[in-house]
């Protein structure tokens, strides 16, 4: 079966190829893509297909679909749930292919470009860089990712492993340094990855987040907030744990709620349960709950 396109043309000699966007999971597609096509299936439009109508090609039911209705943003929210029932479905080129055979060829036309342009992003950070042999062989060669870490060994025979990757930004560091207390100095003693504080400098972010987060890291606790939410390291470190464990089966990722917000919750992240830390009666329950969390295989 042919791979399916966004209609944008076919790349003209010595342009790469577009992406299979059959093997891109959906978590590819960033917020501004996914609002924009809010605006053109929210709407209930007697002629043109709207959500409802890519609700009932996914297999949705009337009274799942009802309860979509209630949402604030039906598509998006839409979107979110396809990912949790059905991963491995749910997919960029599917969605495109639902799109056209719904005839929504203005969708395909204004977002073809965006959508590819999210899916190269997704697989660009996805790669493994690419290892250049030593000019001089007698010397041990050291592969890019070893040496990433602290504690590291530089020439990658005993590679550094945690017990949890830790999503956060910036203004979130004071609530990581009292998880760090809470997990790490007591009678828990997890091992977590802190990239300030366990990262060594001087390697490209994006291989290095990668690396920590698919082969050195159990789980991934992902500590939200509004600032959580302007973050395009927090947003990439987010889709790319849920693309490896789709629809959280395995546990991998964990939401913390670590401040009151302003904004919604993210939406790809509301169909896993949520540690809640601002929630004053179930406080004291909080770092338990997140340590058994992350203790479990």
């Amino acid at each position: 079966m042919a791979a399916a396109t966004t209609g944008s043309g076919s790349p003209g000699p010595g342009s790469p190829a577009p992406p299979d966007l059959e093997a891109v999971p959906l978590v590819a597609l960033n917020f501004a893509v996914r609002r924009r096509l809010g605006l053109y299936l929210n709407p209930r439009a007697p002629v043109a297909a709207d959500w409802t109508a890519l609700a009932e090609e996914l297999g949705y039911e009337y009274l799942e679909i009802k309860h979509l209705e209630a949402q604030p943003d039906p598509t998006a929210r839409l979107l979110e749930d396809w990912q949790g029932r059905c991963p491995g479905g749910a997919t960029v080129g599917r969605l495109l292919a639902l799109l056209r055979a719904l005839g929504r060829h203005d969708v395909l036309a204004d977002l073809g470009a965006r959508i590819e342009e999210d899916c190269k992003k997704y697989l660009q950070r996805k790669e493994q860089p690419v290892q250049v042999p030593a000019v001089d062989s007698s010397v041990r060669k050291t592969l890019e990712m070893s040496g990433i870490t602290t504690r590291d060994d530089p020439y990658g025979n005993i590679p550094e492993l945690f017990d949890a990757f830790i999503c956060y930004c910036q203004k979130d560091i004071h609530f990581v340094q009292e998880m760090i207390r809470e997990l790490e100095q007591t009678e828990f003693k997890l091992k977590l990855c802190v990239f300030d504080r366990d990262v060594l400098p001087g390697s490209c972010v994006w291989s290095i987040t990668s690396e920590l987060i698919e082969r050195r890291c159990r789980k991934m606790v992902v500590v939200i907030s509004d600032d959580y939410l302007d973050s395009n390291e927090c947003d990439f470190q987010t889709k790319f744990a849920l693309s490896l464990s789709p629809g959280a089966r395995q546990k991998r990722l964990i939401p913390v709620k670590c401040r009151s917000m302003k904004n919604e919750f993210p939406s790809i992240l509301r169909f896993i349960t949520v540690c809640d830390y601002t929630n004053p009666c179930t406080k004291k329950w909080f770092w338990i709950r997140l340590a058994k969390s992350l203790l479990l295989p």
